[in-house]
């Protein structure tokens, strides 16, 4: 039995089977409505999410599964204070396959020990969240053609930002890519990132606090928000929330072929205006993100 915690848990060629089948389905798609037929995945999610929690049910539906679980820890025992391990001792019992979201780091993969089904992380704290990962590499292999020699812009919120931390420890295995970090200081990638993953793969990195600078030289825009769920204060978040803003302007200076990627949801860092620019992908990334994860789904209840 496998879990899905972080993006490492695939190998490049598990990455590339889950990718592969994620194409088929989005060719031929009725072939697939049935081959999870009497199974259940349920969803733990104790904290908000919109995109995550349904692409997870519309996936397992779409498989012809069925879907059970809770929309936030207020709905749940959690809030009598049991336990991330003692809820999925129970849930073992109910369901094939798991995705839990939590907002503290580790919490899926307390569960995962605890588990007699496996457990995918739909997202923990500011720490990992590898199935948006695998939505951002479908979006790139598909649109891009390859995950090698590309120049990523990473925008926005990097230190907290659970999406970008995933999408580096994955794109470090891939030949040729270089990441350009734009940020302000204080939302800078964190230290561990810097010097366990990037240097020491070797990866060409810089980071920059001017987002018009570095434009012109990327081939993909991967845009965050500054997460107010993630500040201590209020003060801190007001100050920094408008540090970077894409609008159609700014998109004068990238390349023609360029991707504008985020995981959603936006708040005011990507004007309105720049949704009708066919560089715009980050709807598409969202759609791509169900049959994404279908094979996840397929694979790790292995009928694929």
């Amino acid at each position: 039995m496998k879990h899905i915690i972080s993006p490492l848990d695939l190998s490049v060629s598990e990455l590339e089977e889950v990718l592969c089948l994620a194409e088929e389905i989005i060719k031929e798609p009725k072939k697939y409505s049935d081959v999870c037929h009497g199974k259940k995945l349920a969803t733990l999610f104790y904290e908000p999410s919109t995109r995550t929690r349904l692409s997870f049910e519309a996936a397992m539906l779409n498989l012809g599964g069925s879907v059970l679980g809770f929309s936030s820890a207020d709905s749940s025992s959690a809030a009598k204070g049991e336990s991330v391990a003692d809820t999925i001792r129970v849930i073992s019992s109910y369901a094939d396959i798991c995705a839990m979201r939590h907002p503290k780091e580790g919490a899926p993969m307390v569960a995962s020990k605890y588990s007699r089904i496996p457990v995918i992380n739909a997202g923990d704290g500011g720490h990992n969240h590898p199935t948006q990962t695998l939505t951002d590499l479908l979006t790139i292999k598909n649109l891009k053609g390859h995950l090698n020699n590309l120049t990523i812009g990473l925008c926005g919120d990097l230190k907290f930002g659970r999406t970008v931390h995933s999408l580096i420890n994955a794109l470090v295995r891939y030949e040729n890519v270089t990441f350009i970090m734009i940020s302000p200081d204080e939302l800078k990638i964190p230290a561990y990132l810097r010097e366990e993953v990037l240097e020491a793969n070797h990866i060409k990195f810089k980071e920059v606090r001017v987002l018009e600078e570095v434009l012109p030289d990327l081939d993909l825009l991967y845009m965050t928000r500054v997460q107010k769920e993630r500040f201590f204060n209020e003060e801190d978040y007001i100050r920094l929330k408008d540090s970077f803003i894409l609008d159609a302007k700014k998109m004068e200076l990238a390349k023609k072929d360029m991707l504008v990627l985020h995981p959603l949801p936006r708040v005011n860092e990507i004007s309105t205006d720049v949704d009708d620019d066919p560089r715009a992908v980050y709807f598409k990334q969202a759609e791509f993100g169900v049959y994404v994860r279908m094979a996840l789904i397929m694979k790790l209840l292995e009928v694929a």
